[in-house]
């Protein structure tokens, strides 16, 4: 017996990985965490498994799932939103799968953050402009950051921000980022990325708080701050193809 977590994507079930599938559809028993993974992503569970949502349920609840499932035998499909490894939660059920001995492996997922950027048709990291993203959280009702794990800090790198879980705090997200990218500086609010009713808001730190008011999005939304967000086109090429640049695939220059 074993548990597979697995990251089912932001939301479409063909953004499923191919062991993904393989495993949804090996296992007698898929919990899954509906209020983010639709069902049609373990729509392919085997004929009569045991397929629950998980959203309605504590931690001991899903646990006492798997430990069912362990003594009838049966393989477990986690299956949780985006990629496991980013607030998947997983931590703490690896924890009790330790604590009782029950073996387990992870099976990644497309991250909220690079569905965004393919559906938006645009790059994440422009040379120059911004060369780095900082996969961050705000403080509301949930778990508090770390010390030092602010947006000020993070801004001050002029990084582009993939901000989750803080819809609610555009005001404070204003507050924090216009000293250091500047009241104009390109956001995206994307909302249920993958799902059949995804939508974007493109607006600035100053406006995107009533944009999103006035399209009610509340919450399941991603927030993308910075600079390579915008219509950047003075920017330089990549070296990576530049014929003047050697490099060891292409040890001699050409241009």
């Amino acid at each position: 017996m074993r548990v597979h977590f697995i990251g089912a994507g932001p939301g479409d079930p063909e953004l499923l990985t191919l062991k993904a599938q393989r495993l949804i559809r090996s296992c007698p028993v898929c919990l899954y965490a509906g209020s983010l993974v639709p069902a049609a992503v373990v729509a392919e569970a085997p004929e009569g498994a045991r397929v629950l949502d998980t959203a309605p349920m504590t931690l001991d609840e899903t646990h006492a799932e798997i430990l069912a499932a362990r003594t009838r035998g049966e393989d477990v499909a986690r299956v949780h939103s985006g990629d496991p490894s980013l607030y998947g939660a997983i931590a703490e059920q690896i924890r009790l799968l330790k604590r009782d001995g029950i073996p387990y492996d992870i099976c990644p997922g497309v991250p909220a953050y690079a569905a965004a950027a393919a559906a938006l048709g645009q790059e994440l990291t422009v040379p120059e402009v911004a060369q780095s993203i900082v996969l961050t959280r705000v403080s509301m009702k949930s778990t508090s950051m770390p010390p030092g794990e602010t947006l000020e800090n993070f801004a001050r790198t002029g990084a582009t921000l993939a901000i989750h879980l803080g819809i609610r705090a555009l005001r404070e997200i204003e507050r924090a980022l216009v000293p250091h990218y500047g009241p104009d500086c390109p956001v995206i609010v994307a909302y249920r990325v993958g799902w059949p009713d995804e939508a974007f808001l493109r607006g600035t730190l100053t406006d995107i708080r009533e944009k999103a008011r006035a399209a009610k999005i509340t919450r399941t939304a991603l927030i993308l701050v910075g600079p390579a967000l915008g219509e950047v086109e003075d920017f330089r090429d990549s070296a990576l193809y530049d014929p003047a640049i050697p490099h060891v695939l292409r040890p001699r220059a050409t241009g």
